[in-house]
């Protein structure tokens, strides 16, 4: 799948919003992936995480993993399709009261090999606590795999990393936004 194809189903499913956006990582934006409006399409879920699989495949070898697994919310829909395309068992870490992702309803065996899938990274927070959490349990990750990576090659991990789309929208600092200087647009925290 080219980037412009997957571009223009995010533009079609109303995936891909204009404004003024606070991201997770507190930065602010004009523009704002909401990866659940495009995955809400079973079939266009099913064929971009199919498209990233095989570039995984084509960047990375073969796939050698046992596991897929996501940090909730927004990787979870990425994740499980991503299994289903590999034949693979998937699991998620999902947030605890202080807001950390943990494991809670599922188990890692020792040597346990993860592929990590996420929707959206743009400074990869949740990423590396999900990468974190797999080896304290004792697993062994492989690579990540994300739709979008709109670090502009910030995002690092120790691991090989595979997105389906790079882009780096404009981002500032919450002091140093315009929008918010401006102030004609509200700010809005859209989630994941």
């Amino acid at each position: 799948m080219k980037e412009a194809d997957l571009l223009k189903l995010f533009e079609d499913t109303q995936a891909l919003l204009n404004g003024h956006f606070e991201l997770r990582s507190g930065l602010h934006s004009n523009r704002f992936f909401q990866c659940a409006l495009l995955l809400q399409y079973p079939r266009i879920a099913e064929q971009v995480c199919g498209a990233l699989v095989e570039k995984m495949k084509t960047v990375l070898g073969a796939l050698e993993i046992d596991t897929v697994i996501s940090p909730a919310l927004g990787g979870i829909p990425v994740g499980h399709e991503v299994a289903r395309a590999l034949g693979k068992r998937f699991i998620f870490a999902e947030k605890n009261a202080d807001k950390m992702l943990t494991m809670r309803r599922f188990k890692i065996g020792q040597g346990e090999r993860f592929l990590v899938a996420e929707d959206v990274i743009t400074r990869g927070g949740r990423v590396q606590e999900t990468i974190d959490i797999v080896k304290q349990h004792g697993g062994i990750v492989h690579s990540v795999g994300v739709l979008v990576n709109r670090s502009g090659g910030k995002a690092k991990f120790d691991f090989p990393t595979v997105s389906l789309l790079d882009i780096e929208p404009v981002t500032w600092e919450p002091s140093e936004c315009p929008l918010c200087k401006e102030g004609r647009l509200p700010l809005v925290h859209p989630g994941s």
